[in-house]
Formats: structure tokens, C-alpha cells, sequence
């Protein structure tokens, strides 16, 4: 065995002379393993909110969904479309069209954004799962029927299926001239609410759907489309359809997957789960004089014992060494300890729950989850901070000399 390692692994087991030792090393580990806990645990509530929503929001994003890169809508070509339904990997492709609108029911008002979509729009996202009230229904016979997000639902004070009361729609005419008075600036239609949905409050509180052909009457389109929104057949890959689909459509068109759809909120979660590793990891800085303080103080017990293989022959090397590795003892001792703690949290927390959230939100208790990437990176900053507290006690343990005067 590695001479230097034997030692300090027999320096951090033995028994010291003075009982403060052992209670400061104790401490330095305890901190050492409530820090690894607590950043393994930070790590996964925010991986564990992450796969929520971004659960939450695949039922309202498709697998694939295509824009134009300039402008807000697109003629829809009917060519292109029916080439993109026979791709080998494409099972389904709805149409859609939204625009800002304004919202009347009952004398309730405000602003949202009324998106149209064809009648298989149902099969190509799962909207349909999110529904709370009522039913994704967006035509009647000869009625216009809307579903609204709950939070639209609650500014309008809608009532479900209502079939005396419609929704009225506002929409600005386009290319309406200043001259024209204000009460023809705008085309209306009417729509009865027929259920609500809820996937997440930056969708629900803006979002009612009708169906496309009412959209485009209010936008006084003929086949313009905001969207097509595709789904793929089970077990075909993403990253070879959206090349094909890009092939039909030319450069002037934006194709992205569900993860490339919502970029800006993967990134924004993503620099916040870090700030709280940041903002943790820094605690384990204050745990750092701790260990500093502990291993200081083993060495002054150890003078002694240092002179001695330094008069046998140990080189300062091989008395930093010793030092080092005994930093390192206490890193992994800490780790390992913090790591099982937080192991036993997490089976627990996702078992049984035992940290509740509010009532009347989507789950019941915080969601978490574990990922081996975040696990490495909790490793390795431990080690790092433990090492960088060993490095200066280290290089003073090795200036002692071979021989030490007695007092």
C-alpha cells in the first residue's frame, strides 16, 4: 500500500490525545456531509420541477413544430403539407393559427391570444389530457365552441359549457386606416365555452383555442397558418425527421423539436438550478476552515512522529503527502456519508412524499430527480474544496524538521 495513504488513514482513525481533536474533525466531516447532502437534494428538486413541466408543457408543444423565420404567418401549401404527412416517420399534422384577441363574457374583459387549430390537433399534442372541465370540443353543428385556459376561464368568469352565453372575439382588422371609426376596427364572432384546460400558468392565463376555420374568419385569412404541428409514429427518431421535413420546406422555414421550442425556459431553469449549486457549494467554503483548523491541529499533535520519519528518511514530499491524503480521507469520508444521507432522502421524498407542497397544485409534493451527471459534479466539488483546505496545512507539515528541541 502507498506508504503516505497507510499513514493517514492510521491518523484519522487513531485515537487522539487531545478529545478537542476528534470533536473539530467530527464537525469538519458533519459539514462536509451536510454540504454533499444539501447539493445532491438542490440539484434534484430542480431536475425534479424541470421533467414537471417540461411533462406538463410536451402535452401542449408537439413533437415537431414548424414556423416561418420571417413573419408571423405563412401560406399553407397543400403540396408540401401531403409530402410531410407521407414521411416514413410522421404520423399526424395539424394546422394552426393565433393572434392577440380580445375577450368579452358577461361584461368580464381582457386580452389573450385565440389559436385555431384543425380538428386533429387533439391527436397531435395531448391537450385533450389537460382538460378539467368540460371537453376539448371546438364546433357543435352550427356553433362555435371554445376551450380556455383556467386562468382565461377565471379573468372572464366563463361558465362551462354556458349554451345561452358566448365568449365574444375582438380582432383588429388588418390594414384598417386611422380614418376609420373605431367601431369598425374590429371583426367579431362568438364562441361558447365547451371546457378548460391546464398545462402551465404562462399558457393558462392567455390561451383559448377555437377551431381554425374561426380563426381565420376573425384574421380575414384565406389559408394562412401560424403553424403546422407535427407528431411521429412511436420509435422514430426526431433527429431524422426534422432533416426530411426541412428538405420539403427550404431554409426559410424554422423546424424544432419539443426541447428547441421551449430553449429560453430550458435555459433559464438551467442557470437557476446552477446558481443554487453556486450559492450551496459556497457553504462548503466556511466548512473549509473547519477542516483547516482540524487537520492543523494534527499535525502539531504529530511533530513529533514527523520528525521521526523525516530522521528515517521521509522526504518533505512524503510529509506533504501524508497531509494530502489525510484531507482526502476526510473529502470522501464526508462525501460518502452526504451522499447516502441524500440517497435516503430521496427514496424517501419520492416514495412517501414526506416534504408536502400546496394544496391544489399539479402534484402533491415536490417532485425530484436524480441524475449521475449532478452526482460527479457534487464529487468533484467536494474533493476540490476539500484539497484546496488540506494544500497550505500540507506544505506547512512538511517544513518541520527532523529534529525538535523538547520544551
Amino acid at each position: 500500500m502507498n506508504l503516505p495513504l497507510k499513514i493517514a488513514r492510521r491518523y484519522l482513525f487513531a485515537k487522539k490525545s487531545t478529545n478537542a481533536i476528534n470533536i473539530i474533525t467530527g464537525i469538519s466531516v458533519f459539514g462536509l456531509t451536510i454540504g454533499t447532502a444539501a447539493l445532491i437534494i438542490v440539484l434534484s428538486v430542480f431536475n425534479g420541477f424541470e421533467d414537471l413541466i417540461l411533462g406538463l408543457v410536451s402535452n401542449f408543444n408537439p413533437e415537431v413544430k414548424v414556423t416561418a423565420k420571417a413573419g408571423k404567418v405563412f401560406e399553407a401549401d397543400s403540396t408540401k403539407i401531403a409530402q410531410i404527412e407521407n414521411l416514413l416517420g410522421v404520423d399526424k399534422v395539424a394546422q394552426t393559427l393565433e393572434e392577440v384577441a380580445f375577450f368579452e363574457y358577461k361584461g368580464a374583459q381582457d386580452f389573450g391570444i385565440l389559436k385555431g387549430v384543425s380538428d386533429n390537433f387533439n391527436e397531435v399534442t395531448g391537450i385533450d389530457t389537460m382538460i378539467r372541465e368540460g371537453e376539448f370540443r371546438l364546433k357543435d353543428e352550427e356553433r362555435n365552441l371554445a376551450v380556455l385556459g383556467v386562468g382565461m376561464r377565471n379573468k372572464l368568469s366563463t361558465a362551462v359549457e354556458d349554451y345561452l352565453t358566448p365568449v365574444t372575439i375582438y380582432m383588429a382588422k388588418r390594414n384598417t386606416k386611422k380614418s376609420v371609426s373605431i367601431n369598425n376596427a374590429f371583426r367579431t364572432k362568438y364562441a361558447y365555452p365547451a371546457g378548460t384546460f391546464s398545462v402551465q400558468a404562462e399558457f393558462d392565463q392567455q390561451y383559448i383555442f377555437s377551431s381554425l376555420e374561426l380563426a381565420r374568419d376573425l384574421m380575414n385569412y384565406d389559408n394562412e397558418l401560424s403553424s403546422l404541428e407535427i407528431s411521429l409514429k412511436s420509435n422514430q427518431s426526431v433527429g431524422q425527421v426534422i432533416p426530411q421535413i426541412q428538405a420539403i420546406l427550404g431554409e426559410e422555414f424554422l423546424v424544432e423539436d419539443r426541447y428547441q421550442q421551449d430553449a429560453e425556459f430550458l435555459k433559464l431553469m438551467n442557470i437557476e438550478k446552477w446558481l443554487g449549486f453556486a450559492i450551496v457549494g459556497l457553504t462548503l467554503i466556511l466548512v473549509a476552515f473547519n477542516l483547516i483548523g482540524s487537520l492543523w491541529m494534527i499535525v502539531m499533535e504529530k511533530k513529533k512522529d514527523i520528525a521521526i520519519l523525516k530522521s528515517m528518511g521521509a522526504t518533505d514530499n512524503t510529509v506533504r503527502n501524508i497531509f494530502l491524503n489525510e484531507g482526502l480521507l476526510l473529502s470522501v469520508l464526508g462525501l460518502i456519508i452526504g451522499t447516502v444521507l441524500a440517497l435516503t432522502l430521496y427514496v424517501l421524498q419520492k416514495a412517501y412524499g414526506i416534504v408536502p407542497l400546496d394544496a391544489g397544485l399539479v402534484v402533491q409534493s415536490y417532485p425530484i430527480s436524480l441524475r449521475w451527471t449532478d452526482l460527479i459534479a457534487v464529487a468533484i466539488l467536494v474533493i476540490f474544496v476539500g484539497m484546496l483546505a488540506t494544500l497550505p496545512v500540507a506544505w506547512k507539515a512538511k517544513s518541520i524538521p527532523a529534529m525538535i528541541q523538547e520544551e
